[in-house]
């Protein structure tokens, strides 16, 4: 991405040209052949005939926030390249020109906005495929229907109308409509504004003006408009421009009052604060910590939004800031709600403990290099996040006893019960690898001893005992053996505090790629994908039996550790060393 600096304003404080120009060049974020450029002034810098390929469009932003940083100036505001104006791609005219033909086609005199974080992320030179178009005197359904009646006067296909509909208890309180235009998934919804009867917190919804509307939203920088009408961006809040350059997260309204209207906008501040690294303003911290607010998020939001939220922040590029920000806000605890009976009792400083494992786990994986999917990467960060919980249980309605993680996962946020299951994989992993590591790091004639995995191993030479176990965790845990391994190399040592993890974190990472090394030189990498000699079809052949049964699972099980052990074994020796066995058995029989 090529930015041009010559109508855009840099916004600095305490910083030198110098710095500047040094630290964008040491940490590499620009590439091209060189850096020029005329600077004058200070704080308020016009920057001229300035070309500069950047590798994010934040960069300034980090830059000075690092520099502020480490010259002890943590009061400077941070330095953020907000665009003048939106430059659409061809897509996005596209749809915009078919929007605008709607209403010459009906001589409309609606005015269309693109709301919210389209127009943020557009004037910070991102991409965003996320479109909401706000409508001012139509409902986005009746809009909808009125893009279909001209597809058909046009002679062209029309497009299926989806209504989410609107949902006050759970502080949704608008009707959105959706439909397909050009391959985007576009949203409308008309613009609101609210009136409160007295003693009730439900509004009634009325058409509202831009500006009511504006100042309804979460947060000032969402607040902005793109007007398809007139292609301007429009802040009506007057505040949203400059809060963006700023790098702050405000609300338009009072703080308190904006998160009791929709408490989940809490956990939407603390999203985009850590995503964009901008500040949070004290007013809205102590808003967000304030305990009519945490009532409202518990009582007021339903499970599954906050889950959405809070998997938006693990998904996202700044997971341990906002787990820590939740954390200091006193929020842990009202998002990861843990059943009310624990057999072991949560203390309330569990919470900085759980930020403070994901915080190292996110460094690990970083300075180790692990190229995770997102999905990997996911899990690995919610399994991070509840080390210390992992061994904690409770017993439930049936009187079984069940890991608290399993309910915070799927009760406290409601996610995919697989993601709860994996999760539950992962730590069980993690203690079976915090098993075999020593042996792994051992020589090889001090190699495998007893392993208490409730799993007998077939009798073979000590040597091949290793392969046999890491090959049975790895045939269990699949694609997912290098998250498991990464947090079992956090946890191994006598010394498993995170504070001794913190500065150790070097030495650990070593043992992961020991590890790592020793599982891709045995040839078990994926090994889940291996297929088994002998089925066991042929097993019951060979024991002559009519049905298959415990025996026939039984030897399939030794029969894939002995594979395990001769990874080059053909068919015929293994069914060689089957009879063997079976001999023998008879024989001591």
């Amino acid at each position: 991405m090529v930015i041009v600096f010559s109508p855009i304003y840099i916004f600095a404080a305490n910083l030198s040209v110098g710095m500047i120009r040094w630290k964008i060049t040491q940490l590499g974020w620009f590439n091209g052949p060189s850096f020029t450029s005329t600077f004058t002034g200070k704080f308020r810098v016009p920057v001229c005939k300035t070309t500069v390929q950047l590798n994010n469009p934040l960069v300034l932003h980090r830059c000075c926030r690092a520099m502020s940083k480490t010259n002890g100036t943590s009061s400077a505001s941070p330095l953020v390249v907000v665009k003048e104006n939106i430059d659409l791609t061809d897509k996005e005219k596209q749809i915009f020109d078919r929007l605008l033909d709607v209403l010459r086609h009906f001589k409309l005199e609606t005015k269309l906005r693109v709301a919210g974080g389209w127009v943020r992320d557009k004037l910070l030179g991102k991409e965003c495929y996320d479109i909401d178009i706000a409508l001012d005197d139509l409902l986005g359904r009746e809009f909808c229907e009125k893009v279909n009646e001209y597809l058909t006067s046009t002679g062209e296909e029309t497009h299926g109308i989806g209504v989410i509909q609107s949902n006050p208890d759970q502080s949704k309180h608008l009707e959105t409509a959706r439909m397909r235009l050009f391959d985007v998934w576009i949203d409308f919804v008309n613009l609101r504004s609210e009136d409160y009867a007295e003693n009730s917190r439900i509004p009634t919804m009325q058409f509202g003006s831009a500006e009511q509307d504006a100042y309804r939203r979460d947060l000032t920088i969402n607040s902005l408009f793109y007007n398809i009408n007139t292609s301007s961006v429009e802040d009506f809040t007057g505040r949203g421009l400059s809060d963006l350059k700023s790098g702050k997260i405000v609300t338009p309204l009072p703080p308190k009052e904006t998160f009791l209207d929709d408490p989940l906008r809490v956990l939407r501040a603390i999203r985009f604060s850590a995503r964009f690294e901008f500040e949070m303003v004290e007013e809205l911290k102590v808003a967000a910590a304030d305990n009519d607010v945490k009532s409202a998020i518990a009582d007021k939001i339903s499970r599954e939004r906050i889950g959405h939220e809070v998997d938006l922040m693990v998904s996202g590029n700044q997971p341990a800031k906002a787990m820590a920000c939740i954390s200091e806000l006193g929020l842990f605890w009202v998002v990861f709600t843990p059943p009310k009976d624990c057999e072991q009792l949560i203390s309330e400083e569990h919470d900085k403990v759980c930020v403070r494992y994901m915080d190292a786990a996110w460094r690990h994986m970083n300075e180790a290099g692990c190229n995770f999917s997102d999905e990997q990467r996911r899990l690995y960060l919610y399994a991070s996040l509840f080390i210390p919980l992992r061994k904690t249980i409770y017993i439930d309605n049936k009187k079984k006893r069940v890991p608290v993680v399993n309910y915070i996962i799927r009760n406290s946020l409601k996610l995919k019960a697989s993601d709860a299951d994996d999760v539950m994989r992962l730590h069980n992993a993690v203690e079976k690898f915090l098993s075999l590591i020593p042996f792994v790091l051992c020589k090889e004639d001090e190699r495998i001893g007893e392993i208490d995995w409730e799993t007998d191993v077939i009798d073979v030479h000590s040597s091949l005992k290793l392969r046999i176990l890491l090959g049975l965790l790895l045939r269990e845990i699949k694609d997912f053996w290098r998250p498991a391994l990464l947090i079992s190399t956090l946890l191994h040592n006598n010394d498993s505090s995170i504070e001794v993890i913190e500065v150790e974190l070097d030495k650990r990472r070593q043992v992961f790629r020991e590890v790592e090394q020793e599982i891709l030189k045995l040839g078990l990498e994926k090994v889940w994908e291996v297929k088994p000699l002998i089925n066991g079809k042929e097993i019951m052949k060979i024991l002559e039996l009519g049905r298959g049964g415990p025996v026939v699972s039984e030897w399939q099980r030794k029969l894939l550790q002995w594979q395990l052990a001769y990874p080059s074994g053909t068919a015929e020796e293994c069914v060689d060393w089957m009879t063997r066995q079976t001999q023998s058995k008879r024989a001591r029989t």
